[in-house]
């Protein structure tokens, strides 16, 4: 057996430690890969929701570099063109933190050049829409035209000292030997005219993209990455991916742009973002420690949700990692099986990696065991008792919550508060109102 055998059990201790996120494990003994996470809530999270003040932005990107703790996230994108986007610029580089360095968001023009270096930033990502829809229906001028005018503005970058990545809009409707190498070629030879190296950005913008090998071009991500990287004999931290997620891809397309050669995946909290959505970072943070081996700090996540949700943005219930549901359960069976190991039914100990506590949600149908891990959790602090499914008080707080459903009709599942009040008909001493649960404890 593996080294994660217990016993005659095999657990996979070396993919699910429990401790941490699960491990992503390749064939043939590959790993360590070169992969980072970059953020854009600052930019295109806030344009696809909706205008931040000053204030917000700033307590945004201070949230930013707790989860950036160590080098997690290279950098955060900012617009340079308002008042108040400047007066963000200016505040968040106040901070002086190193990660995420915060850095322009741009369009392939002059004016837009001038704009960020004036505000104060040194590094520059410029929007370079790459397919005919935006060439022929935008433009309406030809690719030659369209391309020269990119190089003119990226040369102008370059010539007032800005570290320039260039970004393929609609890469995944893009020509890719008739358009985005030929293109990158000459963005390539520009760069080491002026010593330095090209820098890529590879943008699914309608969330298009597959993330199956055996897919092409241009909607295949890993061939169109490793084409990209083949042909221009680039670094991972030299070519970056930014997807959507019209299609319900967006995670796997950056795993699969991560694990084909492109070393950062930009990203923003949440998801947030234009349309469906970008890539939500805290996700791929939880993976990033799963490719790496790296650690992250992921207790910052809890925090992120509530300055998100402060500002009205709502996270929906059954949203991965901070969802009110998230590690909630109402099944039965599922509570029966956390009571007598958490494994069972946890991908990894949420209090552990994220501090966030498992809990359950009350109805007639999350059956007995539900009760007492949820009297185990909030009521055991106070009577130093540990409940199981079959003692008489447990059994007797159940039948009252069975009677009151059916009594009522009622279809949503028990507040804290509401099964607080039960259980204080049967101990009267307890405070009057729920308190908060402390840390988790395994409940075998």
């Amino acid at each position: 057996m593996g080294s994660g055998s217990e016993g005659n059990y095999e657990f996979f201790r070396d993919v699910f430690p429990g401790d941490r996120p699960p491990r992503i494990v390749v064939s043939g003994g590959g790993g360590n890969y070169d992969a980072w996470l970059t953020d854009t809530t600052l930019r295109d999270g806030q344009q696809g929701w909706r205008t931040l003040t000053v204030t917000e932005a700033l307590q945004l990107y201070k949230v930013l570099v707790e989860l950036a703790e160590g080098g997690t996230i290279l950098s955060t994108e900012l617009f340079p063109y308002t008042h108040r986007d400047r007066e963000i610029v200016r505040e968040v580089l106040k901070v002086g933190a190193e990660y995420p360095k915060p850095i322009g968001w741009i369009r392939s023009r002059r004016e837009d050049v001038r704009l960020a270096k004036e505000a104060g930033l040194n590094e520059v990502v410029m929007l370079a829409s790459i397919s005919d829809y935006h060439i022929a229906y935008k433009f309406r001028l030809s690719r030659a035209d369209v391309f020269a005018k990119y190089l003119e503005a990226i040369r102008y970058a370059y010539e007032q000292g800005l570290t320039v990545r260039v970004t393929l809009e609609d890469a995944t409707r893009a020509d890719l030997e008739g358009a985005v190498l030929p293109f990158l070629r000459k963005v390539q030879a520009l760069a080491e005219s002026f010593g330095e190296e090209l820098r890529v950005k590879i943008a699914d913008t309608l969330g298009l993209g597959l993330p199956f090998p055996e897919v092409p071009p241009p909607r295949g991500i890993p061939q169109l990455v490793r084409a990209v990287v083949n042909e221009l004999n680039l670094k991972p931290r030299q070519l970056e991916f930014h997807g959507h997620n019209d299609l319900g891809l967006v995670v796997a397309n950056h795993l699969a742009a991560w694990m084909h050669g492109a070393g950062l995946s930009n990203c923003t909290l949440f998801g947030i973002g234009e349309r469906s959505g970008n890539c939500p970072l805290e996700i791929m943070m939880v993976h990033y420690v799963g490719l790496t081996g790296r650690n992250a700090n992921l207790k910052a996540v809890k925090k992120a949700a509530s300055i998100v949700r402060d500002m009205g943005f709502e996270i929906p219930e059954f949203y991965p990692l901070v969802g009110s549901n998230a590690f909630r359960t109402k099944a039965g069976i599922h509570v029966d099986g956390l009571m007598k190991n958490p494994e069972v039914y946890l991908p990894f100990d949420p209090i552990k990696v994220l501090g966030i506590p498992y809990t359950v949600a009350i109805t007639p149908y999350s059956g007995r065991s539900a009760i007492a891990l949820w009297m185990n959790r909030y009521v055991s602090p106070h009577t130093g008792v540990r409940y199981g499914k079959n003692d008489a008080l447990v059994n007797k707080v159940y039948d009252e919550v069975v009677k009151l459903f059916e009594a009522t009709g009622r279809r949503h599942p028990l507040t804290d508060e509401e099964l607080w009040s039960i259980i204080n008909k049967y101990i009267p001493n307890l405070p009057k109102e729920v308190q908060p649960a402390g840390e988790v404890e395994e409940i075998g």
